[in-house]
């Protein structure tokens, strides 16, 4: 039964990975690569050099996700979070400003992996907080602010369930 659940959880992750944009999907895998060190990014996802630029950004600005993730389990109800929001909200700042994420979905998709699904409940705020910088191109930070549902920014409640999809690079075969 268990099985069936976590096949059925995969399931419903990959339509939705599905669901992004090209550039969304590649975003979120080239991150993967880097967040989690699956790969070395250059060799894989480097197609010039302003490419290889913005990955070396990426390594610089993902440097941050460790104390992310261990401050994570022991941040609660009361706790000071300056330094727990702040950090979060200068990664999303670099991914949004990176104008590949196109709204809160794929933002979400991303971080519940590179994060885990302890992430889930600090995920909206920063967002929006990310969302809402002047770093943020006006007419971008629009669209990324409507993209956040009603319904995700006012959730009672967040699944414990870590994510079981972790998309990763196909190299496409010549013919």
């Amino acid at each position: 039964m268990a099985t069936t659940g976590t096949q059925s959880l995969s399931i419903a992750e990959m339509r939705e990975f599905a669901s992004f944009s090209p550039c969304e999907q590649r975003y979120i895998r080239r991150s993967l690569d880097i967040g989690l060190g699956r790969c070395d990014a250059f060799k894989v996802w480097a197609r010039d050099a302003e490419e290889n630029i913005a990955i070396r950004s990426q390594y610089v600005a993902y440097q941050e996700l460790k104390a992310l993730r261990d401050e994570l389990p022991h941040i609660g109800p009361g706790d000071r979070i300056d330094t727990f929001i702040g950090t979060l909200i200068r990664v999303a700042t670099f991914d949004l400003g990176q104008e590949r994420i196109e709204g809160f979905s794929a933002f979400r998709f991303l971080y519940e992996r590179l994060l885990g699904a302890q992430a889930r409940p600090w995920l909206p705020s920063a967002f929006v907080g990310a969302s809402a910088l002047p770093d943020i191109r006006p007419e971008r930070r629009k669209i990324l602010l409507q993209s956040l549902s009603e319904a995700a920014a006012t959730a009672p409640g967040w699944s414990d369930q870590q994510p079981s999809f972790y998309p990763e690079f196909i190299e496409a075969e010549a013919a």
